[in-house]
């Protein structure tokens, strides 16, 4: 997920890539075809079907926000339909995420079981809403609409606690290193799967006892990255080495129950 370019056309004399060149011409052509707006209006009518995720098609117009297949001058989206009948892939690209000029959010959402494609939309469609509201209480060091009247998702004060003692736990666990100004939003993250967890379970339309999701959740503030991730879907960052060449690194570790640390020991 990022930028695409062309590699027609884009390279310098010495055989490297000419962003500078190539960008001009990707904007250019972004003027001429962008067809987000149509493909986004058509997963909104396909979604709305059995209250399953696309509940408010007004989610649909929000400005810098792109569910389909479509592209802007920083980011483009692409999914096709397999062989396996309905495509439970839903995805995500929101600029300017949560009123922060400098901030992206994009996220990807691969749904298994029957009912997989709705859970894969309604989290699409609600998690970052949840990210944004519980990351704008804990930046501001506000509490006290949580502690009046419950957490951000209007749950109790005492899921609240819980929740904020289990992420305590969770960072004393890890041996992570994570720079302090980005703990608001580790935090955040953590909550709002919590949480979007929750809201699926007692959704009146969605049966998540046999489907789910997987949720690999990104944001980008300036030139840091911050990935949260659940399932095995994957994210993976295009950079260059030494020589300018592009080359692959995956962010996020694929969990799945043959991994040791999610296996319960004897």
């Amino acid at each position: 997920m990022g930028i695409c370019y062309s590699s027609s056309k884009s390279k310098s004399d010495d055989g490297l890539w000419d962003g500078k060149n190539d960008s001009r011409r990707f904007d250019s052509k972004l003027k001429k075809n962008s067809y987000s707006g149509d493909f986004s209006s058509f997963l909104s009518k396909l979604s709305g079907v059995g209250g399953g995720g696309g509940e408010d098609k007004g989610l649909h117009h929000i400005p810098g926000r792109i569910l389909g297949n479509g592209a802007s001058s920083r980011a483009c989206l692409h999914t096709q339909q397999g062989k396996k009948g309905t495509n439970q892939d839903a995805m995500i690209v929101w600029e300017n995420f949560c009123s922060r000029s400098d901030t992206i959010f994009c996220g990807v959402f691969d749904g298994h079981g029957p009912y997989g494609h709705m859970v894969a939309r309604k989290v699409r469609d609600t998690l970052p809403f949840l990210l944004c509201s519980e990351w704008q209480v804990k930046s501001s060091g506000d509490q006290s609409n949580t502690s009046e009247n419950g957490n951000t998702n209007g749950g109790s004060h005492l899921d609240d606690v819980l929740d904020d003692d289990l992420i305590e736990a969770m960072e004393a666990e890890s041996n992570e290193k994570f720079p302090e100004i980005h703990l608001p939003l580790k935090r955040s993250m953590l909550k709002a799967f919590r949480s979007m967890d929750k809201e699926l379970k007692l959704h009146p339309t969605i049966d998540c006892f046999c489907s789910g999701s997987t949720a690999v959740s990104l944001v980008m503030q300036g030139q840091d990255i911050i990935v949260g991730n659940v399932g095995d879907s994957r994210a993976v960052l295009a950079t260059r080495d030494k020589d300018n060449y592009l080359m692959a690194v995956q962010l996020t570790v694929d969990l799945k129950p043959n991994l040791p640390s999610l296996s319960l020991s004897s």
